[in-house]
């Protein structure tokens, strides 16, 4: 192959998860401009929507499903609807995430349950849903949406997450333990482990402390509406056909340096 045709996916299917918005939905146009078709999913559908009506006008074809990720009934459905669409599912991105704010002492047991279920239990679930097609194709691309503050212990005065940041921490293990597991069948689950993007679910961190990370990023900014383009086709693509279990860091530099 030359390097056009290993990073080629037009004709692919791929389900993005939290996909109406954020980093999901720039994972999805990137995507969709590259050729493949989109089913976006949340519990919001009308973000979906939005955004698959968008995609279509890439020349792509799109589905807006509405889905609880930690409901095993709603990925089901998703899973169904997908391939009876389109065939099959060649990409499956967990994206959706929640996160609550709350000291490591005082958080709720039902909240710390809400993050746990969304980003954790969803994972999981969709890619034991997705990874049975896939198996059975010989080949896929699971690609876990993880997050730098799943590396270690956060400054509680710039991230007081204790469950989000646990949460990641377990993506970034499950990866590499499905990736040994589902690898000798051609299928790949890679993760990639964002820095600070100005998203909806970070704004409340951003506007807290967002000077405090910012002097902690080498780069000297945030993630942008394109940062995590490349990244993500990268891991969907045949380009990394020899990439199984790896945790790609898109931050900035700030996991890199000396803190």
């Amino acid at each position: 192959m030359n390097i056009r045709e290993l990073y080629d996916i037009k004709g692919k299917t791929a389900i993005v998860t939290g996909g109406g918005r954020g980093l999901g939905e720039q994972i999805a146009l990137a995507y969709a401009e590259a050729g493949a078709n989109i089913v976006v999913c949340s519990r919001k559908v009308e973000a979906c929507q939005e955004v698959s009506e968008r995609l279509e006008k890439l020349g792509v074809r799109s589905m807006a499903l509405q889905c609880d990720v930690s409901n095993v009934e709603d990925i089901q459905r998703v899973v169904e609807k997908t391939v009876e669409e389109f065939g099959t599912i060649d990409i499956l991105v967990n994206n959706s995430g929640a996160t609550w704010a709350a000291p490591a002492l005082e958080m709720e047991a039902k909240h710390w349950d809400k993050v746990m279920d969304v980003n954790v239990k969803g994972v999981f679930l969709f890619s034991q849903a997705v990874g049975k097609i896939m198996v059975e194709q010989g080949s896929g691309k699971i690609i876990n949406i993880a997050s730098i503050a799943g590396y270690g212990g956060q400054d509680p005065k710039v991230m007081d997450t204790i469950g989000y940041t646990t949460s990641k921490g377990a993506v970034i293990t499950f990866t590499q333990d499905l990736a040994v597991k589902l690898a000798p069948f051609n299928v790949h689950v890679n993760a990639i482990a964002p820095g600070f993007f100005p998203t909806k679910i970070a704004k409340g961190l951003l506007d807290h402390s967002g000077e405090k990370i910012l002097e902690r990023t080498p780069a000297g900014r945030f993630g942008s509406d394109v940062d995590m383009k490349g990244p993500a086709l990268f891991l969907a693509s045949n380009a990394s056909d020899y990439v199984f279990g790896h945790v790609l860091v898109v931050d900035g530099g700030t996991k890199a340096a000396v803190q």
